[in-house]
């Protein structure tokens, strides 16, 4: 049997679907819950409140990717406006625009896990045959130096000259063009992600996809679930149809703030008051190099070395930076700069002379996702005075890295900027700006808000995915780590993805 996928802008009235399971949700934990699902013969359909576009569809223009792959076009932040958060939405989710970066799961944070919040069956012994399978189904393989652009190899020589603790990244792409646009989705169709990989097996499976379907509202009795109520948008954004799914088991992998969303709006059991509570975002500020030659930072492969000497998995510790290259296009560039008028001018025509590192915090900061009247998400979130000077030690560490590789100065574009020409200067300065609305800051890897345990006063689902006190609802994406990864999430969420399944299955098989 052959699935589909549909585009929900096309439909009108009132449609219904009676199923086995209904996804929420088409990135990397929802496409990998649907293929398992459909390949054990079960009757699912996934909904996606975004559109269905193709690589022919993705221009390399910041103005309009931004609107077709962005929640809310790229303008997302924090309710304090402190952290602009950026998040896919579309079918594929956020593995369409992410730059591939693939690093599983620490050995550390599962044994956290285990050990301090009682998650049961995710030793890293229990899941490294996980982690294969999805490094081997999604072509996971290390960047090599000929896949290494200026703005990573400058990382790499500052790093050396440093003796810092470095290495190459693994991406997931096969074909690539080097381009340099992955941000805007890729026009060469060489990322080996949801919508290239996994949702086309699960069509083919007998899997239904239906985008620009919203969930509204889960369906439950208290006790257990039986669907979702759900409208379809036209491609103006207004209600074009009313759509109920009747279902077994629903699957909530709209994201670490799409799923609590929903959860939320639907007015779940939550008696230990869990529910939304967690919220992470490995928070990263950036510090621009400006070198004699030209670097080009936008050509070639983004992100294919990190730096981890600052990186710690141990709670509580005083290294918890990542720091890996940075680049925007122009646009996104010139919205960072700092200055105004002759200054901003003078700041972008240095851009092909810039390189670009970024320091992201492995947070212990605890942030929240709630709903406004109109049921829109709003992010609770404020970095903690540990996190904040984190953060200050990851922006130093990224200057002294570009330094070291022979920038002759560096900026923070801080407000107002600050500009350093040397390792005195640097040392010399005063860390105190950094904080909130002081320096630009980015999150993109939203964690947490539905946490997973098997003790139901300090999570919100069980080990097996299942929440605590409703039958037959799931979470399968990041909302169910119960605390930072220090790292990119997406082949942790791929494969949690892939080692619940068997639990939902076994659930709509039971009844």
């Amino acid at each position: 049997m052959t699935g589909s996928i549909v585009r929900g802008r096309d439909l009108q009235g009132n449609v219904k679907f009676d199923v086995d399971a209904v996804v929420v949700g088409t990135g990397a934990g929802g496409s990998m819950s649907l293929r398992e699902l459909a390949r054990a013969g079960l009757d699912v359909i996934a909904i996606e409140e975004g559109p269905w576009s193709t690589s022919s569809d993705y221009d390399q223009r910041e103005d309009r990717m931004l609107q077709l792959l962005f929640q809310e076009g790229g303008g997302r932040t924090t309710e304090d406006m402190a952290i602009r958060v950026l998040q896919g939405r579309g079918v594929g989710g956020s593995t369409v625009h992410n730059t591939n970066l693939c690093k599983r799961t620490p050995d550390e944070i599962l044994d956290l896990w285990t050990r301090k919040y009682r998650v049961t069956g995710i030793s890293p012994r229990e899941l490294a045959p996980v982690f294969e399978r999805v490094e081997s189904e999604l072509s996971v393989s290390e960047m090599t130096a000929s896949m290494r652009n200026a703005n990573n190899e400058v990382l790499r020589v500052g790093c050396e000259r440093l003796g810092w603790r470095a290495g190459a990244l693994k991406h997931n792409r096969i074909g690539c063009t080097q381009s340099g646009f992955c941000e805007l989705g890729c026009s060469y169709d060489a990322k080996q992600n949801a919508s290239k990989v996994l949702l086309p097996q699960a069509i083919a499976a007998g899997a239904r996809v239906v985008s620009d379907v919203e969930g509204v509202r889960i369906v439950h009795d208290g006790r257990r679930v039986s669907g979702v109520h759900c409208v379809a948008h036209s491609i103006d954004g207004s209600a074009c149809a009313r759509v109920d799914i009747r279902a077994r088991a629903v699957v909530l992998a709209a994201s670490a703030v799409g799923s609590a969303a929903l959860a939320r709006r639907s007015d779940l059991p939550d008696p230990n008051a869990r529910l939304g509570r967690g919220l992470r975002l490995h928070p990263g500020g950036v510090v621009a190099g400006r070198f004699d030659d030209t670097i080009g930072a936008w050509r070639g492969i983004p992100q294919s070395y990190e730096c981890t000497e600052h990186l710690s998995y141990e709670e509580g510790s005083d290294r918890r930076v990542w720091i890996v290259a940075a680049m925007a296009h122009p646009i996104g560039a010139a919205v960072a700069m700092s200055g105004f008028g002759a200054q901003h001018m003078a700041a972008m025509r240095a851009y092909p002379e810039l390189a670009v590192l970024t320091a992201m915090v492995h947070d212990e900061s605890r942030g929240e996702v709630r709903v406004d009247a109109e049921g829109r998400p709003i992010l609770r979130y404020a970095m903690n005075d540990s996190d904040r000077r984190q953060l200050a030690k990851g922006l130093s560490s990224c200057a002294r890295i570009l330094l070291a590789a022979g920038a002759r100065y560096v900026i923070v574009p801080a407000i107002p900027p600050r500009r350093v020409e040397n390792v005195a200067q640097l040392d010399a300065l005063d860390l105190s700006f950094v904080r909130a609305h002081s320096v630009p800051l980015t999150a993109v890897h939203p964690m947490g808000t539905m946490c997973m345990g098997d003790d139901a006063r300090t999570s919100v689902v069980q080990s097996t995915g299942e929440h605590h006190q409703l039958r037959g609802l799931f979470v399968a994406d990041g909302s169910l780590f119960p605390t930072s990864l220090g790292g990119p999430p997406q082949v942790s969420i791929y494969a949690f993805a892939l080692h619940l399944a068997p639990h939902i299955i076994d659930r709509v098989k039971a009844g």
